[in-house]
């Protein structure tokens, strides 16, 4: 064995044994870092959250935010790929040019936007494929995001259907590009862009400059970025620039290389050997979380606790989310919202109990989508070199006093 192979083996044996495992060739999952310190330095129009990197910035959104439908753009989870994001966007000169495989090229104001097309709503969860990697042991490559790399809010804007229809689309045109604004250090770092075929447009996929009711923050894509429901957050281009309708793909780095799993059934493979094939990860899927209590909270004996949280999937839609007191032995169904945001948005679930013992005690959320599709057990989670789609059933520690 090398030198180099030896330490490498010796460092995953060691989180294993850590973990109370004693092999890893196939890769573990377990519950995801959580309780990470909140930042003390805000940045704008942010409240404090949990800060990866400053540049690009890294901000992910703590537990207890997650009781609530919506949720509050000062606490709404920061993901960018390159460093150079613009300080300064001019809102009367901004636009968003529309180009390629169209009868009449467009640049389009934000005063054309905001006025010249039909104005459009959509309640949808944004989702980094990302969110709770650090569940996956070895390390997979990327942020190692806690739980918090999501967030829900209501999007305001135009469908990007009507802009094409707009600047009409030639014979043949099959694909559109979508380039936000922000640059590689590096010449040579691929530029962020999103592939969509044209046949993924309905009217939920929408540019919008608006974000609960409010402009969209800096931080979340001023002025304008995508919004496609349903589909994990690598494809919401932010700050958009430009949209090239064009014929045919074009292999990327992000989408074909980067933000890919396994193309097996699985979507899964081991640290030793990584599976041939790959897809690009789209669908989200069923996932659930508990925002109150959060790890380590104490609870009274015999006091009524209210345990409160989201679920959200791809746009199937939740049927129920259940909770456990025994370690998954049994199962008792929450108390649902009315769902009226829509099938793209939370659901949030409340449920009622009173401990009845001193000591720790584990608090289990498990939701259901209306496909029948429920979340496996983390350690059921084949682990994948990308650490994406995780969606174990959410586990929160207490302790009854």
């Amino acid at each position: 064995m090398e030198r180099r192979d030896f330490f490498k083996k010796a460092a995953v044996t060691a989180s294993a044994a850590a973990l109370g495992t004693s092999t890893l060739e196939a890769g573990i999952t377990h519950q995801p870092v959580d309780n990470r310190k909140i930042s003390d330095i805000a940045f704008p129009e942010k409240r404090p959250l949990i800060t990866f990197s400053d540049r690009p910035p890294l901000l992910e959104t703590p537990r207890s935010v997650f009781t609530c439908a919506l949720t509050p753009n000062d606490q709404f989870f920061v993901r960018w790929h390159m460093p150079d994001i613009p300080m300064y966007i001019d809102e009367k000169t901004f636009t968003i040019n529309v180009n390629g495989m169209v009868k009449k090229e467009l640049k389009i104001t934000l005063e054309e936007l905001k006025n010249d097309y039909e104005q459009v709503e959509v309640t949808a969860v944004l989702q980094c494929g990302g969110n709770s990697r650090s569940a996956f042991t070895p390390t997979a490559g990327g942020i190692q995001w806690g739980n918090g790399a999501m967030g829900c809010a209501l999007w305001k804007g135009v469908r990007l259907r009507d802009i094409l229809d707009r600047a009409g689309i030639q014979k043949g045109a099959k694909w559109l590009a979508v380039q936000g604004s922000e640059k590689a250090a590096y010449y040579e770092t691929p530029n962020f862009i999103r592939e969509l075929h044209l046949d993924e447009l309905d009217d939920h996929v929408i540019i919008a400059y608006r974000m609960n009711g409010e402009d969209l923050p800096y931080l979340n894509g001023f002025p304008v970025r995508l919004i496609i429901p349903g589909v994990y957050s690598d494809s919401w281009i932010k700050m958009i620039s430009n949209i090239t309708v064009t014929d045919e793909y074009k292999k990327l780095f992000f989408m074909d290389h980067a933000y890919v799993v396994p193309d097996n059934e699985c979507e899964c493979e081991t640290p030793e050997k990584k599976f041939p094939k790959t897809k690009p990860i789209y669908r989200m899927n069923v996932k659930s979380l508990i925002g109150y209590p959060v790890n380590g909270s104490k609870l009274t004996l015999k006091s009524e606790t209210v345990i409160r949280g989201v679920a959200f999937d791809g746009g199937a839609g939740i049927k129920s989310v259940q909770i456990s007191l025994d370690g998954g032995k049994t199962w008792d169904h929450t108390l649902l919202d009315s769902g009226e945001q829509g099938r793209y948005a939370y659901r949030t679930f409340r449920y009622s109990f009173k401990p009845t013992k001193l000591g720790k005690l584990e608090l289990m959320a498990k939701a259901i989508n209306k496909l029948d599709e429920e979340q496996p057990l983390a350690k059921d989670i084949k682990w994948n070199h990308g650490g994406y789609k995780y969606n174990g059933i959410d586990v929160v520690t207490v302790e009854v006093i």
